[in-house]
């Protein structure tokens, strides 16, 4: 297909997308194509405003009051139910706070002591996770005496079995754009007797997750992402209401107590999600992640979920279109089921390159080493006619590339 004709297909799609007016609740430059949200989220322009209110009045004016007057104590809980809107969680199964590496954690060791055997003592890890999560589960199982088993996360419902207390699984592979079966996996882990910790840093905000209805136990997960909470945003930790009571988390800050301000020397853990906060709430953070959610006001996530869809296949078929023929190979899959909000590209030895003139021309995705070009594709913010230029440029790139060598 032509140029002119892509360029036309991608001005009719955005003509009809219901998602378009959310654009402009973001602050994006037209001159550039945004496509790394699964790695930093676009500033909503609520944010700015928020932030001078808090910082003016509520910590330069009111300040120590704020903690009752404007509701900074309970943000946590509050966000948190915020947060659980969008991932299928009920009220109260939701806390945010600390980062996604040590909400990982406080529910790995959690899921582990919540083991009906001492002879389960197998954490099971999703072989291509996300590093942090490895680190942290083979610190996790150093302390309680457990073995670390990497499997493949397709595998991971038929290797769990009578040893396993735990299976930490990436509901969306970060370098690859897999979405994986979470209902089928947490259903398997289960039958084995076993739990579930999901990271879903990469689907919270850009897909519909269900923790409730598929019956997941705990999950975390980053929220300047797709949710635009802003570099360094808090994470958030999710634990199934029916495990709350027996949640013991291996972090009991004040915090987290049932009554933190009696300062008693000995824990007594607070009851609900609450047992997920550790110390001192980060306000200031806590606070602009509250007012960029704003953005999802109204939102239905099977539409950003059938925009999602749209985006990537328009790309893939304009990047085979733009792209000279076997210079590039999709590693995310083919089939929607399987799909994320991510595409992303093998390129080879030069992917670095590639994806740096890229951007040098105003197209911004990132490189993950040694050979992948990875583009997120977020459907409140991302146009059609973006992934029409992204692809397009994508193809000069490698073009001139390839020419000069």
């Amino acid at each position: 297909m032509s140029e002119a004709a892509l360029a036309k297909e991608a001005a009719a799609l955005d003509a009809t997308d219901g998602l378009a007016a959310k654009r402009a609740e973001f602050d994006l430059d037209d001159g550039v194509v945004y496509l790394d949200g699964n790695s930093l989220g676009a500033l909503p322009r609520g944010v700015a405003g928020r932030l001078c209110e808090v910082v003016g009045h509520e910590w330069g004016r009111l300040r120590i009051r704020s903690w009752e007057e404007s509701g900074w104590w309970t943000a946590p809980e509050r966000i948190g139910d915020r947060i659980g809107g969008l991932i299928g969680a009920a009220p109260g199964q939701v806390v945010v706070g600390d980062s996604t590496s040590v909400n990982v954690f406080k529910a790995v060791v959690a899921a582990i002591r919540l083991a009906d055997t001492a002879s389960r003592d197998e954490v099971l890890v999703d072989a291509a996770t996300f590093p942090t999560d490895g680190y942290i589960a083979r610190s996790a199982a150093r302390m309680t005496g457990c073995r670390i088993r990497a499997v493949a996360a397709a595998d991971m419902a038929r290797e769990a079995g009578p040893r396993t207390a735990v299976a930490l699984v990436n509901h969306v592979d970060y370098r690859t754009g897999r979405l994986h079966d979470l209902p089928g996996i947490t259903a398997a882990v289960r039958a084995a007797g076993a739990r579930t910790v999901w990271d879903v840093c990469h689907s919270a905000g850009a897909l519909p997750v269900h923790l409730d209805a598929d019956g997941a136990d705990f999950a975390v997960g980053c929220t300047y992402k797709y949710l635009n909470g802003g570099p360094g945003a808090p994470a958030f930790l999710y634990v199934r209401r029916a495990l709350q009571d027996r949640f013991d988390s291996p972090l009991p800050g004040w915090n987290s107590h049932a009554d933190p301000f009696a300062m008693d020397p000995a824990y007594a853990p607070a009851g609900g999600a609450v047992r997920g906060r550790v110390g001192t709430p980060e306000i200031l953070s806590l606070l602009a992640l509250d007012a960029a959610l704003g953005v999802w006001d109204g939102v239905d996530l099977a539409a950003v979920r059938a925009k999602s869809l749209a985006l990537t296949d328009f790309f893939l078929r304009c990047a085979a279109a733009y792209v000279p023929e076997g210079r590039v190979a999709s590693v995310t899959p083919e089939a929607h089921a399987e799909r994320g909000s991510q595409i992303s590209l093998r390129y080879g030895p030069g992917a670095g390159e590639v994806m740096a003139e890229l951007v040098r021309r105003g197209v911004v995705g990132d490189h993950r080493r040694p050979d992948v070009l990875r583009f997120g594709f977020t459907p409140l913010y991302t146009r059609f006619a973006d992934a029409e230029r992204a692809a397009r440029v994508l193809g000069e790139v490698i073009g001139a590339m390839e020419e000069g060598r």
